[in-house]
């Protein structure tokens, strides 16, 4: 998430975005690190990436059996999404005028519904115009309620169905809630030059497409984007079509693994390509403001750092890798396309670091409830403090030691890491304090074991959500402790709990 700037802290937090210095963590920790974000790569570490043409790819035939899940009802946000629906592809067309503000849309949506039901609905922004509705090829009655798409049509359990419809108009982003200093709004965002860019943590996709916007449903992707002259728009997965003409350009992209909605991303403006290859053989593509105007080395550091983050967690899950950079301020693990924005620190390598880790711990295996966002964090925090240690930027005694010194303190303001505020998402505490757990583990296991249990849980559980009773019964069953103890003092604990892992 967006990284967190914790009030007086000196360490990074990172969640599944990260911000810059001030701000408050979210995605990626939004504390500022010690060392400068602007440090050099480390020696061998290969930033430079070339400039080139984008490889475009054969699409595949989506695998909707991939997709299927177990929606729930979020206890944090219920208000968002709706468990009677598992969305298994999103079929998106989209059309962006930048004069007007203007967002052309049609959504085809493949679903099973999870029960009977006399309707179901979706969530899709309150300023899109809704037109021609369609439930298996038929005219299907709805109704609008603020976000609320109602669709006025019984469902039948286990049956797929194919939602198709057409939408129009200037989408405006949600308030996020949260306290963070580096977002205040999550979704669709427009630049002043008419750009766009979008974050949708915890929500948010709903503000530019119909959609079940709740992390337990994870779906299958096709996004079409019609851009103007000169401008291109990049999307998750694979690219499938690269058009340009005088009328403007048109790019398809694919996610044949199932991705929750909140790590969808959309961008569209004058972006330039450029690609370097890691040693196991992956191409990370980069997509770059044309006119940004300052070197972006830094992030280019992502191929190198796909080889270190394989040799703890195992091969890269997905098919592709790409890092986007957007007009905002914090960094988010959008699937496969990672999205940045434009400050010192989240363009850094450790930010970048973290933002790969994600793609591990976040995107192949997700929170299926909101309350659980810091099984995101935790690890992969803990991991770029690792990162950090082992390229110089920072210590790894340091990074605990500050964390330890501000537990109780990010407890007390924003509550235990699984029982947060929901007014403060995104806080430093669903951050520092899991990492600091999972480091009582690593040290009491030793790296081998402890890098092959958090392997095995994301075999166990690749390309679905879950949740920290999953968790903790996993580590239970790999180590023959009994751990449950351990991680509710961490997780639940209203008091920084002692170090040490309890024996047994």
């Amino acid at each position: 998430m967006r990284a967190v700037l914790a009030a007086g802290l000196s360490l990074a937090v990172l969640a599944g975005c990260s911000g810059g210095s001030g701000s408050t963590p979210s995605d990626a920790p939004q504390d500022a690190p010690s060392a400068s974000p602007s440090a050099a790569p480390s020696a061998g570490e290969s930033p430079s990436a070339s400039a080139s043409a984008p490889v475009v790819s054969d699409p595949v035939e989506p695998d909707l059996d991939l997709a299927e899940s177990t929606p729930r009802e979020d206890s944090v946000y219920p208000g968002v999404g709706d468990p009677r629906v598992d969305a298994l592809h999103y079929d998106l067309d989209l059309t962006w005028q930048p004069r007007a503000e203007r967002l052309t849309g049609r959504a085809v949506i493949t679903f099973r519904a999870t029960r009977d039901a006399p309707r179901f609905q979706l969530d899709l922004g309150a300023p899109l115009t809704v037109g021609e509705v369609t439930l298996d090829g038929e005219p299907v009655r709805f109704a609008r309620r603020g976000k609320d798409l109602v669709l006025r049509a019984p469902i039948e359990a286990d049956e797929r169905h194919e939602l198709a419809l057409d939408y129009v108009g200037t989408p405006e982003p949600a308030p996020a809630p949260t306290t963070r200093g580096d977002f205040s709004e999550t979704g669709f965002t427009v630049t002043r030059s008419g750009e766009v860019w979008t974050m949708q943590e915890p929500y948010g996709a709903y503000t530019w497409y119909p959609v079940n916007d709740q992390p337990s449903d994870k779906a299958l992707y096709d996004v079409t984007v019609h851009a103007p002259p000169g401008w291109t728009g990049i999307a998750n997965g694979e690219l499938t079509v690269l058009e340009s003409d005088a009328d403007g350009t048109t790019t398809s992209w694919q996610l044949a693994e199932p991705a929750s909605s909140y790590l969808v991303t959309l961008a569209i403006g004058d972006y330039e390509h450029s690609s370097n290859t890691s040693d196991s053989g992956l191409r990370v593509d980069y997509w770059t403001p044309r006119d940004l105007g300052r070197p972006l080395d830094s992030i280019r550091t992502a191929a190198a750092t796909v080889d270190w983050v394989e040799d703890r967690l195992g091969d890269y899950p997905f098919d592709s890798l790409g890092l986007v950079v957007t007009d905002s301020q914090s960094a988010m693990e959008t699937q496969t396309m990672i999205t940045l924005g434009t400050n010192d620190y989240v363009l850094s390598p450790q930010v970048v670091a973290h933002e790969i880790v994600h793609q591990w711990y976040g995107d192949q295996v997700s929170p299926s409830d909101w309350r659980d966002v810091w099984l995101n964090e935790g690890t992969t925090m803990l991991l770029q403090w690792v990162y950090e240690d082992e390229h110089g930027i920072r210590p790894l005694r340091q990074s605990l030691r500050s964390a330890r010194s501000t537990d109780q303190q990010l407890r007390d303001q924003y509550g235990p890491p699984g029982a947060y505020d929901r007014r403060q998402f995104g806080g430093s505490n669903i951050y520092y304090p899991p990492a600091l757990m999972w480091n009582e583990l690593r040290e009491d296991l030793g790296d081998d074991e402890f890098y092959a249990v958090a392997r095995s849980w994301l075999a166990d559980h690749d390309n679905t959500s879950a949740t920290r009773e999953q968790v903790y019964d996993h580590w239970e069953a790999e180590t023959g402790r009994e751990l449950s103890a351990f991680f509710d003092a961490w997780i639940m604990g209203e008091r920084t709990p002692e170090p040490g892992v309890p024996q047994g």
